[in-house]
This record gives C-alpha cells, structure tokens and sequence, in this order.
C-alpha cells in the first residue's frame, strides 16, 4: 500500500456508501487461476504454519454444548453490524440468538440492541454482562458465541478475524477483509487455519448469492459471450457520508481526542477504511476477478482530491481510475469517484468475442442473447441463510481466501493511484507498511493527524512511496 513520504441505513441492509440495488448473492466461487493460486499458496501456508505454532491449535468447532441454538456475537454496531445482526438473526436455516454484543462506543451497542430488540424480540438476549466495551473488547464478546459477526471499520477485520479463528468460531466478517498488506497476510494465515479447525466463514461480497449473478458467470464461464478480452467496473457516486468534528463535538459536549474523532468519522482514514476504492468499489472489483476465475498481477493509475476538500475528508481520494491487467493479458477498466454533478454508475461487465455481459443487471447481448428473469431473496439475507446453513449441516464453506484476495485488489489499486506507478499483485501483497497503530486506546495518537492548517496530507503521485 502506499503510504505518503516521511510518515508512514436507509435500511438495515445498506452499508455506507451503498444504494439499495448494489449488494446481490451468489454461490461462493473458487477464485482460482493456477498462477494466482501457487503464489498464495506458498505465501499463506508459510503463514498458516506460523500462526499454528503461534498458538492457533487444529480442533474441531462444537457449539453451546448439545444446544441447537447457534449463539450470535456482534462485534461492531453501526447501521451495516445492525444490518448483518438482523439478518442472521432471520436466518431461514438454524435457530439463532444474538448473546452478545462489542464496541467502543457505548451509545452505538445501546442504539444496535434497541434497533433489533424491536425487529426480533426475545431473539435478542443480551444482559448488561455481555456488553463489552473497549478496543480489546471483541475478544470477550467471541469467547461468548459460536459465530461472531464481524462488522467494525475494516481495518480491524484481521486481528479480529484472527481471534475468532483461534478461538475456534465460525465467522461472517463484512467486507473489505483489510486495508494493507500485512493485514491481507494476517487474515489468510488466519484463514487457513479455520479450513483445518473446520470453521465456516462467510465474507460480505453479497453477489455471490444472487441466483442472476450466479447464471451469469456460468454462462460466461461455459463460453457464452466466447473469450472474455476486456472488462469495466465502475462505482461512481456521491459521498456517502461524513461526520464533521464540530458536529461531533457538540452532540459530546466535549473536545474529542484525535483518535476518537477518526473513530467516529471512520470513512475517510486508510488505516480504517482503506480509502472508497477499497471499501466500496471492492464489490465491482471482486465480480470482475469471478469472471476472470483470477486476480489482476498488476495495476497502473491515477487518482486525487479535486472536489472533496477539507479537514473532515480526512486523507483519501475523491476518484480513483486503475487499469489491472490479468495474467492472461486482458484488462480491466475501473473506475470510482465521489463527486457531484458528474455521471454515476455502479456496474460491472465484461466485453468477450461473442458478445457483453452486463454484470450487475444480468443481460447478456450479442450472438447468444439472454437476460435472467428469475425472483431472488434479498442477497444479504441469502448470504446469511447460505452460511447459517453449512453451519448447521456441517458442509465446507469458506469466503475468506477470496474475500482476502479481492480486498488485496483494492488495496491495490489504491496503491497504484496513490504512488502513480504501476505496481504488482506481489508488491502489494508483501508490502510491510502496517497501517494500524501499535497502541489502541481513546487517548493514543493514530499514525496520521492533522497538519497546522487542520488538513490531512494526501499522498502525492510521483512522491508517494510504497514499502
């Protein structure tokens, strides 16, 4: 990733930054071409071996001892944790019960409880013993469950994830997985192990759910629209969301620590978000890699802040426009961008000899015409129910190694329009700048703060470097 120079719901269902129509379901796909997979191999097997000897022991999961209620944690409880909570909690394949819940923010764990006591009533059973507070409290709130949501700002996915795998949880973790290299490495080390332990893990790039999403990727895999040459996704929009430190400050009645303001506006720092094109133009980007059975071995780029501007857009990119190339040659066009009055898109599609496949809307034109016209659950809840499911019967089930690799071609893709170089798929993967702060409390001072002007530095193409 790079870094700059000289330091380092409208409903319940929506996560910031999406609009209703943009998170759909599929089947879980296996995502492997032979190059991509024989340099993950070798790379997360060394890992995984570390992480084993570390102390994350091979054992089989049992949950709540002969119960067939399936205890439910929550770890992160803003609008999409509320969302996933709701939606394992109507799961049509186990019986469920939300048993706990983990955040830093008190006032976030009362509003999430309050949200789904309403929706589910009893099936929410979460005394004030099982309300943990803190940076280290999604260690407590796992050792209570037998799957754990993990839905906190991304950047902490891995050393949660970790957790959960160590304490022999199964596991829905929302996407992006991470937000740099060592984190990207920490969760596929961790991922390995859960094959062993035979935990089920399900990741939140929904699409892999939808029925349409599904037939179309095996019509394109079985030749339909012939060899694929060429694709584009786009995600351009408006801002999501921000949470200015003056309003924050005010609704305190306080001054904020550097720390808990970044916390609170989490959507606009890398080592918590990752920057838009990770957090959200990742779902584009992750159904372009089904497609292409594969993951991009390089990626050149431009991007910047050209609209956005000021000191509660906190330090990442306003648009961002990456070409990744694949290992067959072919490209792929991506596009993300929050800024107003321009045009909007979020869609994926895929150009072959015989034809196009838009891939969002489940059209096929060219030689061999075709359009899904099949009803399908809403993808978030199929998500959930298809996990819950495997969980129950004890069947394989593993999104990690893909959501990792997905969440990778971000990071990515961030990397090339930060740096404006061309950068490869090794490089991010084994880049050493670790994002996260080393002390995790409301009074540390996180890696990047404020200049004198209250502005963030933004990387600078062309001076920015990556490690």
């Amino acid at each position: 990733m790079s870094a700059i120079a000289g330091k380092y719901p409208a409903r319940l269902c929506v996560e910031p930054g999406e609009s209703k129509h943009t998170r759909s379901n599929m089947n879980t796909p296996s995502h492997e071409s032979p190059l991509n997979r024989r340099g993950f191999l070798k790379t997360s097997g060394a890992l995984a071996a570390g992480a084993l000897a570390g102390g994350l022991s091979v054992e089989r999961f049992a949950h709540a001892q002969g119960s067939d209620i399936l205890r439910v944690a929550l770890v992160g409880c803003g609008g999409r944790g509320t969302g996933a909570a709701s939606q394992a909690l109507s799961n049509t394949s186990a019986k469920t019960r939300l048993v706990a819940v983990a955040d830093v923010f008190p006032d976030k764990m009362d509003g999430t409880l309050n949200d789904l006591k309403k929706i589910h009533g009893d099936k929410v059973e979460v005394p004030d013993s099982r309300k943990f507070v803190g940076f280290e409290a999604y260690k407590q709130a796992i050792s209570s469950c037998d799957v754990v949501i993990l839905a906190t700002p991304p950047g902490f996915r891995p050393m949660q994830f970790e957790e959960a795998v160590r304490q022999g949880k199964h596991v829905f973790t929302e996407k992006p997985v991470a937000v740099d290299g060592p984190g990207v490495r920490k969760f596929l080390a961790a991922a390995e192990v859960a094959k062993q332990k035979n935990l089920k893990v399900g990741v939140g790039l929904q699409r892999h759910h939808h029925p349409g999403h599904i037939e179309v990727m095996k019509r394109i895999h079985d030749g339909q629209i012939g060899d694929v040459v060429a694709t584009r996704a786009y995600w351009n929009g408006n801002t999501p969301w921000v949470r200015t430190r003056a309003q924050l400050e005010k609704t305190a009645g306080r001054k904020l620590t550097e720390m808990e303001y970044q916390m609170r506006n989490w959507y606009y720092f890398v080592w918590l978000c990752g920057d838009h094109i990770v957090e959200q133009h990742i779902h584009n980007l992750d159904m372009i890699n089904w497609v292409k059975n594969g993951y991009p071995v390089k990626a050149r780029g431009n991007g910047g802040c050209e609209t956005r501007k000021g000191p509660d857009y906190g330090e990442i990119f306003d648009h961002h426009v990456v070409e990744f190339t694949y290992a067959d040659g072919s490209v792929c066009f991506s596009q993300c961008r929050h800024q107003l009055g321009c045009w909007n898109d979020v869609s994926h599609h895929a150009i072959g000899t015989k034809g196009k496949a838009d891939l969002e809307r489940n059209v096929i034109t060219g030689d061999n015409a075709w359009r899904f016209q099949g009803k399908a659950k809403d993808p978030y809840q199929q998500e959930h129910d298809d996990l819950f499911a495997a969980i129950k019967n004890n069947t394989p089930y593993s999104e990690a190694e893909n959501g990792a690799k997905s969440s990778l071609t971000a990071i990515l893709g961030r990397m090339s329009t930060y740096a404006g170089k061309e950068i490869s798929w090794d490089d991010a993967l084994n880049s050493q700048l670790d994002t996260m702060p080393k002390n995790l409390s409301m009074d540390a001072e996180p890696l990047v703060r404020p200049m004198d002007s209250g502005l963030y530095q933004l990387a600078v193409p062309g001076k920015t470097q990556f490690v």
